[in-house]
């Protein structure tokens, strides 16, 4: 437990939670939920469970060092969300929201060249929230109601792909206000990096990865932007912070032998980088040249003890040509280059998200899994593992081992809502209908969609009603409690609308 005095930052002049800022921590969440609630339902967000796993190895450390250097109060931890969200999005970019929310752009993860630089990133980020800048920027807006400036914020990410619905968001003429309320200040800048170095070295991540992530940002600021790097526009670069940089990388002790950014974890980087650049939709032409990049690139001869760097990017290359050749519906081409990337990552912890990448090979093709077979999906313990090898099985029709796994997972895991729509399918599949609208309900609430939660919830009442013995007595008042519970929800946020208009 940090030893600081309360409300006073360990590593900053600014201060922290303790002041009398005027908006409170439970205003922010109510703020951050909304605009989540937004992002949830934009087109491009996306729940990759293996990228996912991938950001929460670097999010999970940092989280950790924020508590333990003090930056990160009890308070705030227990009152925000601390929530990433994947967007389809292929330019490098990545934000905080209210409460605790987090953007990362896919490009920004195909961008960088180690989880290192990534980890930069995400230290800032994460600091700009545990030192309450947000919050800040946001009582300079007093005058605003929080309804205007979540509407203003949603607004904004909509303007920033070119949406209609970014122009419909800001009417009044309230674009300006809020670009406001996505720009930092100088001051905050500074002490986010500050901050942020902290945080990730004490994570364990290497310090170089700061330098390098600033040299991919100064060489975009030198050919002035082309619009691919908006993180510069709302985290601007300048030469003092630039300094300050290097001074704290000269001060830095050496990295560790064992850093997080080791060779056999670079594997595991340039896989998931791979997996970024493909999901991030580029479009048919840049999937044949992944493809036809992959061809030219000569097999591996064994997999080596320790990975040269030409080996590491081949793993990248192998990887984004196999899932780039099953988006092109060349299932035979995907999987051999998904059999040369076995062989390359042969006995290191990489090799496991090869076996996920056949078996999503397979589901894009449409066919059942040779290797399904031998899944026991009752010892999986990783999310990206469950939720693949679910779909797999289901396929199989193994829905009733999908469905009593997913159950044990979504009770320690009620808020993940991919689990809760392929627990849906799995009680389809084995035709438990009531049990599949109210899995379907409770993907709804878990990504803050109260309205409709509610609405699955009436039908699966409904369907009890109509056909008596649909559902156990158990399943009946779990449907009932859960009823009651979101329309409170629903109310409450209504009458909280209500109230900030």
């Amino acid at each position: 437990m940090s030893q600081n005095a309360p409300g006073v930052s360990r590593s900053g002049s600014l201060p922290t939670l303790g002041d009398n800022l005027e908006l409170t921590a439970g205003a922010e969440r109510r703020i951050g939920e909304r605009i989540a609630a937004s992002i949830y339902r934009d087109r491009d967000y996306i729940d990759d469970p293996v990228l996912e796993e991938y950001v929460q190895t670097i999010w999970q450390p940092l989280i950790a060092a924020a508590k333990a250097r003090g930056e990160l109060s009890i308070e705030l931890d227990e009152r925000f969300a601390w929530e990433l969200f994947l967007l389809r999005d292929r330019t490098i970019n990545a934000f905080a929201l209210p409460g605790g929310y987090f953007g990362l752009h896919l490009g920004l993860i195909g961008a960088v060249s180690s989880r290192d630089e990534l980890a930069a990133v995400m230290g800032h980020e994460l600091s700009h929230v545990t030192q309450r800048h947000i919050s800040r920027l946001m009582t300079q807006q007093s005058r605003q109601t929080p309804w205007m400036i979540a509407a203003m914020i949603i607004g904004a990410l909509a303007a920033s792909k070119g949406s209609q619905a970014g122009e419909a968001a800001m009417v009044g003429g309230q674009a300006l206000a809020a670009q406001s309320q996505l720009n930092f200040s100088r001051d905050m800048e500074r002490e986010a990096d500050r901050v942020g170095f902290g945080v990730m070295t004490d994570a364990g991540f290497d310090s170089r990865g700061v330098s390098s992530m600033f040299e991919k940002l100064q060489q975009a600021s030198r050919i002035n932007d082309n619009g691919s790097f908006p993180y510069l526009r709302s985290h601007p670069l300048t030469t003092e912070r630039i300094a300050e940089a290097q001074a704290r990388l000269q001060l830095a002790p050496p990295a560790a032998d064992k850093a997080v950014g080791a060779a056999q974890d670079r594997f595991f980087h340039a896989m998931m980088a791979a997996r970024a650049r493909v999901l991030a939709d580029p479009g048919v032409d840049v999937l044949r040249t992944m493809v036809a990049e992959a061809q030219r690139q000569p097999p591996p001869v064994q997999a080596a003890a320790q990975p040269s760097a030409a080996d590491i990017r081949s793993a990248g290359v192998f990887y984004a040509g196999s899932l780039a050749a099953a988006r092109l519906r060349d299932f035979q081409l995907a999987r051999y280059f998904a059999g040369r990337l076995g062989a390359l990552t042969a006995n290191t912890p990489a090799a496991g998200k090869v076996g996920l990448l056949l078996l999503e090979v397979d589901q894009m093709a449409g066919v059942v899994s040779p290797s399904a077979s031998g899944i026991d999906i009752s010892k999986t313990a990783s999310r990206a593992d469950l939720l693949v090898q679910s779909r797999s099985l289901l396929a199989a029709g193994r829905a009733k081992e999908v469905g009593d796994r997913l159950l044990t997972w979504v009770t320690a895991h009620p808020k993940d809502a991919l689990a809760w729509q392929t627990l849906a399918v799995a009680y389809g599949n084995q035709g438990q209908n009531v049990r599949a609208i109210r899995a379907d309900a409770e993907a709804r609430a878990a990504q803050l969609d109260y309205t409709a939660a509610l609405d699955r919830l009436k039908a699966a009442q409904i369907m009890m009603r109509s056909n008596p013995g649909s559902a156990d007595f158990m399943e009946g008042s779990i449907i009932d409690a859960r009823t009651r519970q979101v329309e409170s929800l629903v109310k409450e946020q209504a009458l909280q609308d209500k109230l900030d208009r």
